[in-house]
């Protein structure tokens, strides 16, 4: 499994994970911001991942569906026929739950949702009270990374009322 993400000082890293029955394990973070944007790049440095853990242990690789993620997927399929490439389903879902967020229902009602949320995780004496009448339940706290963190957010709040 491979998954990207960019750090305060806007260096693109990639976290390289190998994922087994008994669970997953972290095998190297990558400092990838010379050459993380073109899908051959990601080829070659998936493939060496791929001849790390060797080629007879690896049945698939998983990264996000970038563009240049789906060409890295390619290639590796073609020069390695027995592998599969598939996207994250993780981020699939974040990304379909953004295109719905930005239609004009879902979104008035999103905002006033947030907006409702960070008034009251913004007051302790607020905070103590939902704490009190939900029996210590919170609701979902927004997450900068993923979009479904609102959704999830309005549902706790519907489960709450």
């Amino acid at each position: 499994m491979a998954d990207g993400w960019t750090d305060k000082r806007q260096r693109t890293l990639i976290n390289f994970l190998v994922n087994s029955p008994k669970g997953s394990i972290f095998i190297k973070s990558v400092d990838a911001s010379d050459y993380a944007k073109t899908g051959e790049k990601i080829f070659q440095l998936l493939d060496r991942f791929v001849e790390r853990v060797g080629e007879v242990n690896v049945v698939q690789v998983v990264t996000d569906s970038a563009s240049n993620n789906v060409l890295a997927g390619k290639l590796l399929e073609a020069k390695r026929p027995h592998l599969y490439w598939t996207p994250c389903v993780a981020h699939c879902v974040d990304l379909i739950l953004e295109d719905i967020g930005k239609l004009p229902d879902f979104k008035a009602t999103l905002k006033k949702a947030m907006s409702v949320n960070a008034y009251i995780y913004v007051r302790p004496g607020m905070v103590n009270m939902l704490r009190q009448f939900t029996r210590q339940k919170e609701l979902c706290r927004a997450g900068v990374t993923r979009f479904a963190t609102a959704f999830l957010t309005l549902e706790r709040m519907h489960l709450q009322k």
